[in-house]
């Protein structure tokens, strides 16, 4: 979750939503990235799509079975679908999502059995460091001291 926390903290620095994600298999990070939707003028640029979308060019396979994300904060409907397609095994993320989350807050999509894959999932790791990171951002986003990108 360290290495996910920097990578949230690189979008803080950019001016992105600080979400951070890190793929791993066998212990060994295959790739870590961060949101750039701002960036790239991409709502699907979410960090978690992006590590997925990056592990299965670098293994050349859509399956990631054997694979772990660590993300900071709750994944959305998108990314949730997106990680039960890719088969991930593990998801672990940071804080709560209350807002958009599809794995505990509003949803629970790694769970229901009634689609053909679910994902083991672990909570609360890190969970102050995660929270405060968005909680930070969106308080200097409203104060005008974190400029939007034009």
């Amino acid at each position: 979750m360290q290495a996910a926390l920097i990578e949230a903290q690189k979008a803080y620095v950019e001016r992105e939503v600080p979400v951070g994600a890190v793929l791993v298999i066998e212990n060994q990070v295959i790739v870590a990235d961060h949101n750039r939707t701002e960036q790239w003028h991409d709502p699907l640029a979410h960090a978690e799509m992006l590590v997925i979308r990056s592990a299965c060019a670098k293994l050349r396979y859509e399956r990631l079975s054997a694979a772990a994300v660590y993300v900071t904060v709750e994944p959305c409907v998108m990314c949730a679908g997106a990680l039960l397609l890719a088969r991930i095994r593990q998801l672990i993320y940071g804080t709560a999502n209350p807002k958009a989350g599809a794995i505990s807050s509003l949803y629970t999509l790694a769970q229901d059995t009634r689609l053909n894959h679910q994902i083991e999932v672990i909570t609360g790791v890190l969970q102050a460091e995660c929270a405060h990171l968005m909680t930070s951002f969106f308080q200097q986003l409203r104060t005008g001291e974190v400029p939007k990108w034009s």
